[in-house]
């Protein structure tokens, strides 16, 4: 074999762009058909911080089940597929590590890691343990605000009678004493099993979907204090204007 010159050896070469996994077993006779290929690119990941890795890989799943695979397994079709799914950094990164994919479990639960970080984690599970209801916002508004919170962090590691407890705690007043009244006395006096009963009825209640809160009394204070401090300034007004004409 001749020699490289020096050029050559900084000279691009088709042996250096990564395509697909190494590591297929049992697929004969498959083919990934181009329609599930045009299915897959729809919802591509790119790697940034704004996107939910879970999310994808969840319609990566739901795309990739609709397929019978012959002659090959379910794995091995989401193995050949998912490099199709990504773009950008994130097909970068699935190219650094391929070598290590050698299971559909380790390919997604290292997409995870990579992408759905502790940090990130952390603070989703900070934002249920911390729920608190919003201004204007019905009780099964807020319900139904906590569990996108919760479909964000599956893995949120809470169990359900805190995360229960913490929703039941970060209600207003009023509706606190709703939903107590709605329990016949004491919310927090139900088991688990009722009171997601009685939640799933409240939040499928239209009284309770327009038992909107009235406007609070800070508000109204706030509003008071601006008209308070601008009838102030007009009054300062006035004096400097009285004082500058005795000067004159």
């Amino acid at each position: 074999m001749a020699q490289k010159t020096l050029r050559q050896f900084s000279a691009p070469s088709n042996s250096h762009i990564p395509t697909g996994l190494n590591n297929y077993q049992g697929t004969d006779g498959f083919e990934i058909k181009t329609g599930l290929v045009n299915m897959v690119q729809a919802s591509p990941f790119c790697g940034k911080a704004s996107e939910d890795a879970h999310a994808h890989l969840q319609n990566f799943l739901e795309v990739s089940s609709i397929i019978n695979p012959r002659g090959t397994t379910m794995d091995n079709v989401r193995l050949r597929l998912f490099p199709f799914s990504l773009l950008g950094k994130a097909k970068t990164w699935f190219y650094t590590y391929k070598d290590a994919f050698d299971t559909w479990d380790a390919c997604s639960n290292a997409f995870l890691v990579k992408y759905f970080p502790v940090g990130k984690t952390n603070a989703l599970r900070n934002r249920i343990s911390s729920f608190e209801q919003l201004q204007d916002e019905t009780v099964p508004e807020a319900w139904e605000r906590l569990q996108e919170y919760i479909a964000a962090c599956p893995h949120h590691g809470m169990e359900e009678w805190l995360i229960i407890q913490n929703f039941f705690h970060g209600l207003n007043q009023r509706s606190q004493d709703h939903m107590d009244a709605a329990a016949g006395g004491a919310f927090l006096s139900l088991d688990v099993a009722g009171a997601k009963v009685l939640i799933d009825k409240i939040a499928s209640n239209q009284s309770w979907k327009e038992d909107r809160q009235p406007a609070h009394a800070k508000e109204i204070y706030e509003i008071d204090s601006v008209n308070v401090l601008a009838a102030k300034m007009d009054l300062l007004m006035e004096k400097l204007e009285s004082l500058h004409q005795v000067v004159n």
